[in-house]
């Protein structure tokens, strides 16, 4: 609806597909038990008390952190979910926590905790009045924005064309590319090498503009002083990218009175997915456009996520069990979930809860998890459907339609390019005896706590829980202004707020903390390194109607022309004797798996592209119309030790792959 300042009258295709879900006969309506091979329906309290039994059962003989968690993205997207997680996590008492996140956005979450003082203080490319946008690991056109809430998003990159220029740089002509005003196609995981390349050229062009700052800004003076022992050219030299272009990208971020730099998933998943988003904040630094109106400031949302209360940030903590991979954030990267559960001995993970999540799908070398998920001894999803991870569950608690309860974006107002609030409040009763997604968790951890012989304290619910935050909300919002109304309330544009709400311990900007800058020379000294003989590098890629491993049921999603196709260059098929069109084998260190090539130019020389989300042909998959859509899992091919260098998260971009037609 045009009235409603979020969206303006556009929505998402995805957001269109939710009347297929509300119709869908695969979607489950009430617990389900596994008996056998088959499954039963039961009561919420028989649920309940068996599966707070077992729980408990496990982890009073094998320890808290016997019971692992996996929380997948749909929880960042519902109110019900992510403001009651925690409350599920404090009781269980395990560290065993795992999430998408690790497959995503951890390098941004770092990066900020270290320059900014907290994970969420993430600058946000002011687009309304953007001059020159380059992106990097983006495509907008497809994701509607990332780490970028904004509606309408083809237009307002039109407009950022017409106003300056939109530059893109990606090893694939994306949809965004396509109508950028300049492409620069780049290797996988070269990302940092053309930023620091980009500095050099900066250097050149002009002084830094960091006046703004003030004394709020330490160590930019030691970034400087090594960019100038470096040597543009060397760091260019195989990324794909020339000095000429990384020198007129440099001059017209420069010149353009409102620039940004912004890079999303495609620069975090790989192997310097920190170093890369490290350097585009250094970038932004030096052009002056941090915190400024018409370049990249965070935003200030009337629920705050950041401030006192909130989790700053954190890494190292405590480490995996079996490969010592450092806790980001409170959660340990899901690359290690597998041997977490396979390998024996004290802490071995031997339960656990999925909320939301299908990680056999949506995690590293999805085949070896598969096997895993389905040696634990009990395992319980909270989720609509039978999925390839669900199906091995042995209950199943079925949260009802979103469109029955009362949801305020947490997240995605935090993180989008204007200051807005709204509540979406329910337009469908829920039915009788469904549970609202707050109240399984709730239920969850009551059952635990009764299992153990505790007290039990009702949660607050969703409304109650707003209305104390909006209380001691400097915005003036209240409850009573929410539920008024009813398409939400345009606070306004991004204001300049970074730099009273710093967390850092000296209260400034720390552009060369010593981890960033560790991992930094690091990345410099020891490159990419080499790739293993007659290997192209696997990339993925979204389209706007089938990114989600979780959506594939919805019929207006999957109709149409298939997508599922593996990418090639025609240079790299006449090389390997590969026709269009021709079913290929591709193959990794972990895995194969065989699927139809398409032959396009889209795609630079060198590398492959396969989207997420496919690969539903699998026993005991109860999802009708999903089962018919074509295609295979790309993370059967990801590698759970191809990671960033900083955190953990999943180098999903740059995977080493062999490609050979099937005879």
């Amino acid at each position: 609806m045009p009235k409603i300042p979020f969206s303006r009258g556009h929505i998402c295709s995805k957001g269109n597909a939710i009347l297929d879900l509300e119709a869908d006969p695969d979607r489950l309506t009430t617990p389900m038990r596994r008996v056998g091979d088959s499954w039963q329906a039961e009561s919420w309290d028989v649920a309940f008390a068996e599966i707070g039994s077992r729980l408990n059962s496990i982890q009073q003989e094998h320890g808290r952190d016997a019971v692992g968690f996996y929380f997948g993205n749909p929880n960042a997207h519902h109110f019900g979910l992510s403001a009651y997680i925690p409350r599920l996590i404090k009781t269980m008492g395990s560290r065993n926590l795992f999430s998408a996140s690790s497959v995503d956005q951890w390098p941004h979450q770092l990066v900020c905790w270290q320059m900014y003082g907290h994970q969420w203080l993430l600058p946000i490319p002011d687009l309304d009045r953007l001059d020159t946008l380059l992106i990097l690991g983006g495509n907008p056109l497809a994701s509607n924005g990332s780490l970028m809430t904004a509606a309408d998003i083809t237009e307002r990159m039109k407009a950022i064309n017409e106003r300056g220029g939109l530059i893109v740089v990606d090893p694939r002509r994306s949809e965004t590319a396509a109508m950028a005003s300049l492409h620069l196609p780049i290797k996988p995981a070269m990302d940092f090498r053309f930023l620091l390349a980009l500095l050099c050229a900066l250097r050149k062009i002009g002084p830094p503009r960091l006046a703004a700052y003030g004394d709020q800004l330490r160590g930019f003076d030691q970034v400087l002083a090594w960019v100038d022992g470096l040597d543009g050219a060397t760091l260019l030299a195989d990324t794909g990218i020339t000095q000429e272009a990384t020198r007129q990208v440099a001059a017209q971020l420069y010149r353009s009175e409102h620039a940004a730099v912004y890079g999303r998933m495609g620069v975090s998943t790989q192997r310097f997915g920190t170093v890369s988003q490290y350097l585009i904040q250094l970038i932004n630094l030096y052009l002056g456009q941090l915190d400024r109106e018409g370049g990249v400031l965070p935003n200030d949302p009337v629920f705050p996520i950041t401030g006192p209360g909130t989790s700053r940030g954190s890494r190292g903590r405590w480490v995996s069990r079996v490969r010592g991979l450092p806790e980001i954030s409170g959660e340990l990267p899901v690359a290690a979930l597998r041997e977490e559960i396979e390998t024996e001995g004290p802490g071995q993970i031997r339960a656990m809860v999925t909320v939301a999540g299908n990680p056999v799908l949506s995690t590293p070398d999805g085949v070896s998890l598969d096997r895993a998920m389905a040696s634990l001894s009990f395992y319980v999803a909270v989720d609509p459907y039978i999925n390839e991870t669900t199906r091995h569950a042995d209950w199943i608690l079925p949260p009802p339609s979103h469109l029955t309860e009362d949801h305020y974006d947490l997240f995605f107002n935090a993180f989008a390019i204007r200051r807005i609030a709204r509540l979406s409040q329910p337009i469908m009763p829920r039915p009788e005896g469904a549970l609202a997604q707050w109240q399984i968790l709730q239920g969850l951890a009551h059952s635990v706590q009764q299992a153990r012989g505790e007290p039990v304290a009702a949660w607050p619910a969703p409304r109650e829980v707003l209305a104390q935050v909006f209380a001691r909300s400097p915005s003036g919002i209240t409850m009573e202004n929410l539920l008024a109304a009813e398409h939400g309330i345009d606070i306004g544009p991004l204001e300049p707020s970074l730099l009273r709400r710093l967390q850092t311990e000296s209260g400034a900007i720390e552009a060369a903390p010593p981890l960033l800058w560790s991992l930094l020379q690091e990345a410099v000294e020891t490159g990419q390194g080499a790739q293993p003989e007659q290997t192209l590098q696997l990339i993925g890629r979204r389209h706007v109607r089938s990114n989600n491993s979780w959506m594939h049921n919805a019929d207006r999603l999957v109709k149409g022309k298939p997508r599922h196709h593996l990418l090639m260059h025609p240079d790299d098929a006449q090389a390997r004797g590969i026709r269009d069109g021709q079913t290929v084998r591709i193959r990794s260190r972990v895995s194969a798996v065989e699927t139809e090539v398409w032959i396009s130019t889209d795609l630079m020389t060198g590398v492959v592209s396969l989207p997420h989300g496919f690969g539903h042909q699998r026993d005991g998959v109860r999802l009708q119309r999903a089962g018919q859509v074509q295609g295979v899992s790309c993370n059967d091919l990801t590698d759970p030790e191809f990671l960033d260098s900083g955190t953990g998260n999943v180098a999903l971009n740059g995977v080493p792959v062999w490609v050979e037609h099937c005879a």
